[in-house]
């Protein structure tokens, strides 16, 4: 159990069968009555966003969630099946359950899979990925490294703005969490 009063963002609580995400709070304390806790939570399954009040020092169930680290070993049909190396077993994943991260995971890139009561329910891919560019304008002679950028599509099929001295077949680091660009690969 927590309390109302110990929300931060990013904890997590187990509300009506549901796991949900603590995106933002405040802890408001009026003129006349008793202090509150605002806030809006996510849930974990289904990605929907809900405001909701609780009374301060409200206790909350927790969500006990587990975290282990999962290979992506291929893709059967609309299916990501993931492999623990330690156990070799294998998890399937749809790609509503991946999110938006499904368009940087490759086959044999390590991810975190958050689980809650043996479910899977979310997965956290590294902060940053090595991709190839396959799909680019190419450069020419004079683009500078200030100048402006332009659209690339990478191994795994997102598409990235780049630099415009990037070319085809140039391996580049990007951050999954804004979907930028952060440099060039050796």
């Amino acid at each position: 159990m927590i309390s109302s009063n110990d929300f931060r963002t990013g904890t997590t609580i187990e509300l009506d069968g549901q796991v949900w995400r603590v995106v933002e709070f405040l802890h408001v304390k009026p003129g006349k009555g008793s202090a509150f806790v605002r806030t809006k939570l996510k849930s974990a399954q289904s990605g929907n966003v809900v405001e909701k009040t609780f009374r301060a020092g409200e206790m909350v169930a927790s969500a006990l969630l587990e975290k282990s680290t999962l290979q992506h070993t291929y893709m059967e049909g609309e299916d990501f099946v993931f492999m623990d190396m330690a156990s070799y077993e294998e998890t399937r994943l749809t790609a509503k359950q991946i999110g938006e991260g499904r368009k940087y995971l490759k086959e044999g890139m390590e991810v975190n899979v958050v689980s809650w009561k043996d479910n899977p329910i979310e997965v956290e891919l590294p902060n940053s990925v090595v991709l190839e560019v396959t799909e680019t304008d190419p450069g020419v002679k004079g683009d500078t490294a200030t100048g402006g950028t332009k659209p690339a599509i990478v191994e795994t099929g997102a598409q990235v703005m780049v630099p415009l001295f990037i070319s085809i077949g140039e391996k580049i680091k990007i951050d999954t969490r804004s979907d930028s660009y952060l440099g060039r690969e050796s």
